[in-house]
C-alpha cells in the first residue's frame, strides 16, 4: 500500500510502516497530482478532503483524520465513492483542556482573580468539552454545560441554555464548526452576543475560529468594550485578522490541541482504525512509543493552593511561551510554520505528583497528573 500522511502526525513511521510505504506531504498545500496513487490518506485539520482533491484518485480505500473535527473533510463525496472514513474524536481533547486551564491560570494571576469564585459556561458538552469540565470539578469551579444537540439525548447531565451560559464569568467554547442543521455554530458569538457580553468577562475560543465573528469581535473591542479574550483559533486561518492580535490577552495559533500527547493519539486511532479496515490484528500502541518527560516527578510538601496550582500547571505547560511565539513570528515566518515547528508540549499525564506531608487533598491526580 501507499500511505500518504500529514508530515505534522507524529509516530507514523512507527505505526504505519510495516503496513505500506510512506510518504509525507504539506498539509496546507497538498496537491491531486502528488496523491493520484495514493491507497491511504491520512490528514490534518488544514487539508480539505474533497472532490478536487481526490479527483486524480482512482484506488483510494481509506481517509482518517488525526483531528476531532471534520469540516474539513466531504463525507458525502468520500460516501459516494464508498471510500471508508475515520476521524480520530477525542484524541486532542485533554490537550485542549489543559490549554484552557493554563490560560485561566495566566488571567487569574494577571488580574488577580480567585478561579474558585468564577463561574464557567462550557458551550459544547462533548469530548472536549467534558475533559475541561472534569478539570474545573478537580478545582471545585463552578460551570454550566450548553449543548442543546446533547441535550435532546440520553445524557443526564445538567445542560443550561445559551443566554444562560453567556451570563458566566468565563465562556469556553468547545463546538465543531458546522453551518447548517438543528444548531449551526458558524458566527455562533455573533455581534449581537459580542455586545452582551460584560467588560469583566473572558471568551475562549479554542475549537473554530468560525465559531467566533472576528470582524465584529475586533470591532467591539476598537469601541473600547472590555471583554478578555483567550483566542487560539481565528477565521480564514491561516490568514489571521491581524488587528485583532493585539487585543487579546492570549493569542496562540491552533495549538491548543497540539500536546505530543494529544497529536500522538490522533495517529494511534488512525493505526487501529485501519487495521480494522484491512481485518488485521493492531499490535502497536502509544505507550511503546511515548519518551519520557525531561521533568517526570513532582514532590509536593505543602497544602494545595492556587499558588501551587500555578506553579504545578506553568511547570509543564506555560501557554505565554505560545502567545510570545505567536506575536513575534506570525508576519516573518506564517501561521503554518510556527504550527509545523512547534515546540514539544507534554501533558499533565506525564509527569507524576506526590503529596507528602499536610497535602493530604488529591487535586493533582484528578487534574491528570500521575500517582
Amino acid at each position: 500500500m501507499k500511505i500518504y500522511y500529514d508530515e505534522n502526525m507524529p509516530f507514523v513511521d512507527k505505526f504505519f510502516s510495516d503496513l505500506g510505504d510512506l510518504f509525507p506531504f504539506s498539509g496546507r498545500n497538498l496537491t491531486a497530482k502528488q496523491i493520484a496513487d495514493a491507497d491511504v490518506l491520512l490528514v490534518r485539520s488544514i487539508t480539505q478532503v474533497n472532490e478536487e482533491l481526490l479527483c486524480k484518485n482512482k484506488k483510494l480505500a481509506f481517509v482518517g483524520t488525526a483531528t476531532i473535527g471534520i469540516d474539513h473533510i466531504d463525507q458525502n463525496y468520500l460516501a459516494g465513492r464508498n471510500i471508508p472514513f475515520y476521524c480520530a474524536h477525542g484524541c486532542n481533547a485533554i490537550s485542549v483542556a489543559e490549554y484552557v486551564l493554563s490560560a485561566l491560570v495566566v488571567m487569574a494571576e494577571r488580574y488577580l482573580l480567585n478561579l474558585s469564585s468564577l463561574t464557567i459556561g462550557i458551550i459544547g458538552a462533548g469530548n472536549t468539552g467534558t475533559q475541561f469540565s472534569k478539570k474545573c470539578d478537580a478545582l471545585g469551579i463552578k460551570y454550566l454545560l450548553c449543548d442543546p444537540l446533547l441535550e435532546k439525548t440520553i445524557d443526564k447531565r445538567n445542560f443550561a441554555s445559551l443566554e444562560q451560559t453567556l451570563k458566566c464569568d468565563v465562556i469556553s467554547l468547545h463546538v465543531p464548526l458546522t453551518r447548517q442543521g438543528e444548531c449551526p455554530t458558524y458566527h455562533l458569538i455573533d455581534e449581537s452576543c459580542l455586545k452582551d457580553l460584560r467588560d469583566d468577562q473572558i471568551l475562549i475560543n479554542a475549537c473554530r475560529g468560525e465559531v467566533v465573528d472576528n470582524q465584529a469581535l475586533l470591532k467591539i473591542k476598537q469601541q473600547g468594550h472590555g471583554v478578555k479574550l483567550i483566542l487560539d483559533v481565528w477565521e480564514n486561518e491561516p490568514n489571521v485578522l491581524i488587528p485583532l492580535i493585539e487585543f487579546a490577552d492570549i493569542a496562540t495559533a491552533h495549538i491548543a490541541g497540539y500536546s505530543l500527547e494529544g497529536k500522538a493519539r490522533g495517529t494511534e486511532m488512525l493505526y487501529q482504525a485501519l487495521c480494522k479496515q484491512l481485518k488485521i490484528k493492531p499490535t502497536l500502541n502509544l505507550a511503546q512509543f511515548l519518551p519520557t518527560a525531561t521533568i517526570n516527578y513532582v514532590e509536593i510538601k505543602q497544602d494545595f493552593d492556587e499558588i501551587i496550582l500555578n506553579q504545578l500547571v506553568k511547570m509543564v505547560y506555560d501557554v505565554r511561551r505560545d502567545d510570545a511565539i505567536f506575536r513575534q513570528q506570525l508576519i516573518c515566518q506564517g501561521f503554518d510554520m510556527i504550527r509545523k515547528t512547534y515546540p514539544t508540549r507534554r501533558e499533565f499525564s506525564a509527569i507524576s505528583v506526590s503529596l507528602q506531608n499536610t497535602a493530604k487533598c488529591d487535586v493533582p491526580h484528578r487534574l491528570g497528573f500521575n500517582r
